[in-house]
């Protein structure tokens, strides 16, 4: 009851909805991709399975926040003079997620430029099962980057060191979660119609998920520490910077799609005229 009547309990509620939000902008891409090659009545269940399984891992591990944190510590340790590491727990599994979303990226590039989509579709019973397996694979990995997000925002200190107690800054996090999980089942069905409606947006699409596939490499590189030599340690990469060039990217991409269609007509009242006066010259002819 404390919460509700708190502002700033409102305030970090909605913060943390619209992060979530924009961090799921990604999972919602992955999902339209993958969920594209599926036959049409699979579509929405397998993006219904995707983001309720997004919505389970960040719960579990919110109620596991320990075992996270227990992740940051290092369990391996390099020191070859001119290359050195502390491999997390973390690091290894967001590391391993970006690898995982490079070669889905640049496979799914492939088949779509040699035209090997229609038979992987005819396969709907076994993609349906692959499908849902890359979504849970990738989940995981976004969990833990949304979960880690939710943690710095909130703070669990008691209301008396002016924070929102551990059971307060947990129930905020959950309710997070949800919404944002809510609103892009709302979304998600549109988006993913678009998406594969339009090819460029999918080429596009494809193409953000490198970036993200980089961006994680290189967090997941910064986590454990990668150092060359004595000076130079791999840093992660901005996430506003990536957010940035995806709507950037996407802005331009709606303008490309508005000229196409605003000439569109234009092509079609000529070639009707061109009709026209090919009856009217048969007709005098």
């Amino acid at each position: 009851m404390e919460l509700l009547t708190n502002p700033d309990a409102w305030i970090a509620l909605l913060t943390l909805t619209f992060l979530e939000i924009i961090l799921g902008i990604d999972n919602i891409v992955f999902l339209s991709i993958v969920s594209g090659k599926l036959a049409e009545k699979d579509q929405p269940k397998a993006r219904r399975i995707g983001l309720l399984l997004a919505m389970a891992f960040r719960i579990v591990l919110l109620f596991g926040i320990t075992w996270v944190l227990g992740l940051q510590k290092a369990i391996i340790n390099i020191d070859w003079g001119f290359f050195s590491a502390h491999v997390t727990g973390q690091s290894l599994i967001i590391f391993g997620g970006g690898l995982f979303l490079l070669y889905k990226s640049v496979s799914e590039i492939h088949h779509k430029m040699e035209g090997e989509e229609e038979g992987e579709t005819a396969k709907a019973g076994n993609t349906l099962v692959a499908a849902i397996i890359q979504i849970a694979v990738l989940n995981l990995v976004f969990s833990f980057d949304s979960i880690l997000t939710a943690v710095g925002l909130i703070s669990m200190k008691s209301p008396a060191e002016g924070g929102f107690g551990y059971d307060g800054a947990l129930a905020i996090m959950i309710l997070a979660i949800i919404i944002s999980v809510v609103i892009m089942m709302i979304f998600a069905g549109p988006v993913s119609k678009f998406v594969n409606n339009h090819p460029t947006i999918q080429i596009l699409g494809l193409s953000f998920l490198i970036l993200i596939g980089v961006m994680l490499l290189a967090e997941g590189s910064h986590l454990a520490h990668f150092r060359f030599g004595n000076d130079v340690e791999v840093g992660s990469i901005p996430k506003g910077y990536l957010y940035f060039s995806i709507f950037f990217s996407l802005f331009v991409e709606f303008l490309n799609l508005r000229m196409k269609k605003s000439k569109n007509p234009v092509k079609l009242h000529n070639s009707t005229i061109k009709d026209k006066e090919l009856e009217d010259t048969d007709v005098t002819n």
